[in-house]
């Protein structure tokens, strides 16, 4: 059984949420998500979540540092008196949503790096497509992470966030990017785009995936790796075109107010 935590949710866009606990409780996270702790809570690391002892959390460890995440999850036990509380930051622009893992048939998958955190009691492993196309060609589709419980978990979602009850056989087609989560009973595979020229040159994807319900679809507008990409290709532009043209340009106006001497 997951402990039974409250939380408060802060912020509109780059949000926060404070866990509170009661003695006692406690909360995992990824390394570097806590953002500010109140008195009476203690951190302990380990490499998986509570069970399977010293080979489970061993081999958890291992899978999540092949993956591209931290070898360990961090526990925040409440051990004072009274109320106690811990608050985690979203990384980039977008929302907090709480996932009640018993209202999800008790597990949900979503993208890697979308866990944030949750009660304790709740499993966080890696997740593999079963399909090859779908690890060939999904980009971020392939590695998923797999939330499993009976308590809170709370996942961060890129921008804005649309939720989508499929009904049986009703399917979405979606950029891999941009699915966030969804449940088990989804069906998720990955398919080419029929229409290769405007794949090619309208920008977009060339392969999608394809969400059947029934279930619960997360999608996100803002990606990171779209993010990412925007600002490398921005910071490459502005490297190449040597903005330092004279009082009106960005770079020097600028290093003349931050106290740059250099000019």
């Amino acid at each position: 059984m997951a402990d039974d935590i409250d939380y408060e949710i802060i912020g509109n866009d780059m949000q926060i949420v404070e866990i509170e606990l009661d003695p006692g409780e406690a909360v995992q996270a990824e390394a570097g998500a806590m953002a500010y702790m109140g008195p009476g809570i203690q951190m302990q690391t380990s490499m998986g979540s509570e069970g399977g002892g010293l080979l489970g959390g061993l081999k958890k460890g291992l899978k999540r540092a092949l993956t591209g995440e931290s070898f360990f999850i961090t526990n925040f036990i409440h051990k004072g008196s009274g109320k106690g509380h811990v608050a985690f930051a979203a990384p980039y622009p977008g929302k907090i949503i709480p996932l009640d893992l018993s209202k999800f048939g008790g597990s949900i998958l979503c993208q890697k790096d979308a866990f944030l955190c949750a009660a304790r009691g709740v499993d966080v492993e890696v997740a593999f497509t079963r399909k090859i196309g779908t690890g060939l060609f999904g980009g971020e589709g392939f590695i998923l992470q797999r939330l499993r419980g009976n308590g809170f978990a709370f996942v961060h979602i890129g921008g804005t966030v649309v939720r989508k009850d499929l009904a049986p056989g009703e399917t979405y087609h979606v950029d891999t990017g941009c699915v966030a989560a969804f449940t088990e009973t989804v069906n998720y595979d990955i398919t080419w785009s029929k229409d290769f020229k405007n794949a090619l040159f309208g920008g977009e994807g060339i392969v999608l995936a394809t969400l059947t319900g029934p279930g619960t679809v997360y999608m996100q507008s803002l990606p990171f790796s779209r993010l990412a990409d925007r600002i490398y290709a921005a910071s490459t532009s502005n490297q190449n075109r040597g903005e330092q043209t004279g009082i009106g340009g960005s770079d020097i106006l600028g290093g003349l107010i931050g106290g740059d001497k250099s000019f």
